[in-house]
């Protein structure tokens, strides 16, 4: 037997199809739900919704499982039935993670979650902490970054289905590693989406860049803000995850008493206690509000950490000189300073780009609530070509950058391939059905570069090799220059791994100084100082004689008593054994 239940408050009939037979549902209830068991059905079966007269089926808003698109029957399934052997699996802090992007599609030739797992033991060895899986709900079409997705609480069959996430996952535990998955509850993609025929999803009060906004405060709402809870909880519970990525929780609108995130941080925690092991929630947001990762117990939404675009733009811009869309309000060694040493260069300064004064200041929060990156899947993919760093910069200059974003006080995350320089591009890639629509994205993929002042031609998002070409090739860790560079992450990741001073979260405890004129930046986090060289030429850096060096790249520095001359865009870092707390860092 089955217990079926569907949400459609606006419905006068809604009947279940099952083995080709219907079902009556009854309803409906007070606050519009549909319900019937069906003694025929159980784990397996097939299964869609008949609304009033009309006889076309519809997929279940809520369906774990859609075997052969997002447009056919749902199918039953039963999470119990999967055998787990993590039960005493427990992940880093979120504090000490170290975190690698992973689109499951392009991350291996094979781009399903059991082809993925055959890499999970080079990921430990590289010194990754945790996995976190770009979006697999199901999507129309073969092919997808994810964000197009239409069925939250069903993974895409492309990728291996619901018991290929769980596989996955369960190897991932055994290795050790932690495993985010990024989540999408701000819009529902255009193709395969039917919530709307069921019930208010959406209100026309506000809009997104992709549409209408989701219901969060009007008429049904409550249900609206069940569904997508309900959805995160599965995740967490059902399919084992330790945390979740929310996608652009800034276009969450909601003015309820208490916001959808407030709601959502707070029966994650509640879980978190019932299940006896640490879950987390990280936000992607772009508003420079420390409101999201501030305690409720201040007012705040309470989510564990956010995306900081401002540490990205600062170091990009130093790197490669872009004035173009949001990069005008960057390029100096200043804006970079002020981010490391206060997490937003935009905390309620005026923003040339935006054309008001943007953000605010962020007070008595650690470093580890925001995560820091010089890549990810946006500042790749959003590019026309879908070029990474070293594609726009060499070599040189992201090694640089890469040492900068592994000893800034952050969270640092890094996007697969990254970490041996990847020559694969990652571009943006679609497939859907409709020429209409197909054509509709082409076009608005035009117009988004011409923003940011970019002419040259777009590769089609629908075309299969655009999805092709943007798939890792592994053969490259085999090549030298290549090899290299991974060494090099390697080597940055482990010392972060097991230097103390790297993974202080304390404001007071990180000392950033600078020169614009000299375009270098040193800072002291405890007894390890980080001297970067941004310039064309060597450099000069102050370092107590008893200093010794922990880490470099290219050329040597070349150590004078206590003074250590730094190659040009070069990174030197160097640690003195510990004074006691009243005495100060060499100058």
């Amino acid at each position: 037997m089955h217990h079926f239940s569907v949400w459609a408050p606006r419905r006068s009939k809604v009947t279940v199809r099952v083995g080709g037979k219907d079902y009556a549902m009854q309803g409906p209830s007070l606050r519009g739900y549909w319900t019937v068991d069906v003694e025929e059905a159980g784990h397996g079966s097939d299964y869609a919704f008949l609304l009033d007269d009309d006889q076309q089926p519809y997929p279940d808003p809520r369906s774990f499982w859609q075997p052969k698109d997002v447009h056919s029957f749902s199918r039953v399934l039963d999470h119990s039935v999967h055998n787990w052997t993590d039960e005493k699996f427990r992940p880093v802090p979120l504090p000490a993670a170290v975190i690698y992007e992973m689109h499951v599609g392009t991350f291996t030739e094979g781009g399903t979650l059991d082809s993925a797992i055959e890499r999970l033991e080079y990921l430990c060895e590289l010194g990754i902490t945790h996995v976190e899986l770009l979006p697999i709900s199901s999507f129309e079409g073969k092919w997808s970054w994810g964000y197009d997705g239409v069925a939250p609480y069903a993974p895409d069959e492309s990728y291996g289905g619901p018991d290929a996430v769980k596989r996955f996952v369960n190897a991932c535990h055994a290795k050790g590693l932690g495993v985010i998955l990024d989540v999408v509850m701000n819009h529902f993609g255009p193709a395969g989406n039917y919530t709307q025929l069921f019930g208010p999803y959406y209100t026309d009060r506000h809009h997104t860049p992709w549409g209408a906004a989701i219901n969060l405060e009007e008429g049904g709402s409550d249900q609206v803000r069940r569904y997508f809870i309900d959805n995160a909880l599965m995740w967490l519970r059902e399919y084992h995850f330790d945390g979740l990525r929310l996608d652009a929780v800034h276009e969450l609108i909601d003015r309820s008493a208490m916001h959808f995130l407030e709601q959502l941080s707070r029966e994650v925690e509640d879980m978190s206690a019932a299940l006896g092991r640490a879950l987390f929630l990280i936000g992607e947001t772009d508003l420079n509000d420390p409101r999201f990762v501030t305690p409720r117990e201040a007012n705040g939404y309470g989510l564990d950490a956010q995306w900081s675009d401002d540490f990205h733009h600062s170091l990009f811009t130093l790197l490669h000189h872009e004035t173009n869309g949001y990069y005008q309000d960057f390029g100096s060694v200043e804006h970079l300073a002020t981010a490391l040493r206060q997490v937003f260069l935009y905390d309620g300064r005026y923003s040339r780009y935006r054309q008001h004064n943007h953000g605010r200041e962020v007070h008595k929060i650690s470093y580890h609530r925001f995560l820091g990156y010089i890549q990810n899947h946006d500042q790749i993919g959003n590019r026309a070509k879908g070029e990474r760093l070293q594609h726009l910069v060499g070599m040189q200059k992201a090694k640089l950058a890469a040492a900068v974003v592994m000893t800034a006080p952050f969270l640092p995350m890094i996007f697969m391939g990254e970490e041996w320089a990847a020559a694969t591009p990652w571009m943006y890639f679609t497939d859907f059905h409709a020429e209409e629509l197909r054509t509709a994205v082409r076009e608005g993929r035009k117009r988004d570069f011409q923003h940011f002042g970019w002419t040259e031609d777009v590769p089609a998002p629908d075309a299969p090799e655009t999805f092709l070409q943007s798939k890792l090739q592994w053969g490259e860790l085999d090549e030298s220059l290549h090899h290299e560079m991974y060494c090099w992450y390697r080597d940055l990741i482990h010392l972060r791994r097991r230097s103390l001073p790297l993974n202080l979260g304390d404001f007071s405890r990180m000392n950033v100084q600078f020169s614009e004129e000299g375009r270098w930046i040193y800072t002291d986090r405890g007894n390890i100082r980080t001297m970067i060289n941004f310039a064309e030429t060597e450099t000069d850096f102050a370092i107590e004689p008893r200093s010794d060096l922990l880490l470099s790249r290219g050329p040597a520095p070349v150590r004078t008593g206590d003074c250590v001359k730094v190659p040009p865009m070069s990174v030197a870092i160097y640690h003195w054994p510990q004074r006691p707390m009243d005495q100060e860092p060499p100058e």
